[in-house]
């Protein structure tokens, strides 16, 4: 397996529509950087946020997911609580390709800050808006910055196409738009 460089990242989301919309280059001033950088590629966050609550008292349960659990917020500033946790969306769309799988880590910038953004890999063949969530480790409020940088995207091509990739097992997340909730 190979990580893949700015060359191909490049290549792949202009010949191929791989990120969409695509940045050919990071950009900073002013901003928590996003676009492309040696080896991978860094996403911003959208406006949507559901914030976690407990203001109706609902339990957590990734079988039977209840929408009480939080708020819906469209800001341009998302404020996390202490020690609670937001789901948002990458402002791209990806389009992943049938031999490479693509790993997520946060930025530095949040992790400083006592921000962990996680995401699960995206398999072979995945495409979609991707589903961040950030969680607030520390005992203050914390602030997310909409269409600024929040991940990392890292492409590692595999030495042959898988045998059975995400969108021929029609993966029940294939294709979301949104942030999208746990289904079972």
């Amino acid at each position: 397996m190979a990580i893949m460089s700015d060359k191909w990242i490049r290549q792949m989301s202009l010949e191929k529509g791989m990120i969409e919309p695509f940045a050919d280059r990071q950009v900073r001033e002013g901003n928590i950087s996003y676009g492309l950088s040696s080896y991978g590629y860094d996403a911003r966050v959208s406006r949507e946020f559901k914030i976690f609550t407990n203001v109706d008292s609902a339990v957590v349960d990734p079988k039977d997911f209840n929408p009480k659990s939080f708020v819906d917020r469209d800001t341009d500033v998302c404020v996390i609580p202490p020690n609670s946790f937001a789901l948002a969306r990458t402002v791209e769309y990806f389009r992943v390709p049938e031999d490479v799988l693509v790993i997520c880590l946060g930025k530095s910038t949040y992790a400083r800050c006592g921000i962990i953004v996680n995401v699960t890999p995206l398999e072979p063949g995945w495409e979609g808006h991707v589903t961040l969530e950030f969680s607030n480790t520390t005992p203050l409020p914390a602030k997310i910055y909409a269409n600024e940088g929040a991940c990392q995207f890292l492409f590692l091509q595999g030495n042959e196409p898988c045998e059975v990739s995400y969108r021929m097992r029609a993966g029940k997340y294939q294709g979301q738009t949104g942030v999208t909730l746990p289904k079972l």
